[in-house]
């Protein structure tokens, strides 16, 4: 478990990458748990390696306003589609937002907005895949499983100088 100060956050990763990041009240936390471990046919171990250090002090500079950018390896799970839009995200500058149209239209599939919405909600990296940041046509909050609160938050750190 990682404190942050949005609440717990748990980190799955192995000796070379990080798999999961997601606060642990998010909906539907215990599936996406184990779709993560059957992706990469794992199991939970009470181990902490290396990449859970990295982490943990890379989210703690994010929060202080000090960190736009993650360097902790990471491992994309879904369909072709879903790593395909959890990239687009990744393009998704610090401190800016798209609408879920424009992320739709950044993978050249302009008519799979919910789609794409389907995607982020398969989001296992919270805050390093920036599905925070895409907000609704109207530029209304919409559509976070860590709840709009969180997202309202992280985008207020993103948005503070």
């Amino acid at each position: 478990m990682i404190d942050t100060p949005l609440g717990e956050m748990v980190a799955l990763a192995d000796e070379t990458a990080l798999f999961l990041l997601e606060f642990r009240d998010r909906k539907n936390f215990d599936k996406q748990i184990a779709r993560i471990l059957q992706h990469n046919n794992a199991q939970i171990l009470d181990q902490r390696v290396e990449v859970h250090n990295h982490i943990e002090q890379e989210l703690s500079a994010y929060f202080k306003g000090k960190l736009h950018e993650f360097t902790v390896p990471i491992k994309l799970c879904g369909t072709l589609f879903q790593q395909s839009a959890l990239k687009a995200l990744q393009t998704i500058p610090y401190g800016e937002t798209r609408s879920y149209t424009e992320q739709a239209e950044m993978l050249t599939e302009p008519t799979a907005v919910r789609a794409v919405a389907g995607a982020n909600a398969s989001n296992h990296l919270a805050i390093i895949i920036p599905c925070h940041r895409v907000i609704g046509k109207n530029s209304k909050l919409t559509g976070y499983a860590g709840g709009i609160e969180r997202k309202e938050a992280l985008l207020k750190i993103e948005t503070t100088k």
